[in-house]
């Protein structure tokens, strides 16, 4: 047993970073907004592997203009990432996201739902859609799985002559 927590807490430590390193590209204030963005999927995913419908609904109504803003937002950052590429790769995210989380809930199995539908009354015990980001920050819901930078393109060298 004392083997197994330092594995433990090395291997949390790297699932972790790499995490962090798959959101390197973002910038500082942009970081809130895709984890904003990770607990309405988080949320959504609950409502529909849950029969929670009625708790994601009031969410949305609850926070509906914050919400609205993040997304613009969101896309933004994929427009100054990705150029005419955005939509494209905002939708591989969206959809990258909700499988993660998707599948974190099938490794859960029947715990899924037990574990994961406080955040419901969690999130909507919140004031108003300016504590989003801060709650969503603690929850780390952004996948380790998920990258969303661009590859960086690989350009040819040219050789420099002096003569």
């Amino acid at each position: 047993m004392r083997r197994l927590l330092p594995a433990l807490t090395a291997a949390s430590l790297l699932a972790a970073q790499q995490a962090q390193a798959q959101l390197d590209c973002l910038r500082p204030q942009e970081k809130p907004l895709v984890e904003v963005a990770a607990l309405r999927s988080e949320l959504m995913v609950l409502a529909t592997g849950c029969h929670q419908d009625s708790n994601y609904n009031a969410f949305v109504r609850k926070f509906q203009a914050g919400l609205q803003g993040n997304e613009k937002a969101v896309a933004e950052v994929f427009k100054r990432m990705y150029g005419r590429r955005a939509q494209q790769e905002h939708d591989r995210f969206t959809t990258d996201l909700a499988n993660g989380e998707s599948s974190a809930g099938m490794r859960l199995g029947t715990d899924f739902c037990a574990r994961n539908s406080l955040l419901f009354s969690e999130v909507m015990s919140l004031d108003s859609a300016s504590e989003l980001p801060a709650y969503a920050a603690g929850k780390d819901l952004v996948p380790a799985t998920l990258d969303m930078c661009p590859q960086a393109p690989v350009r040819k060298q040219v050789a420099s002559r002096h003569h």
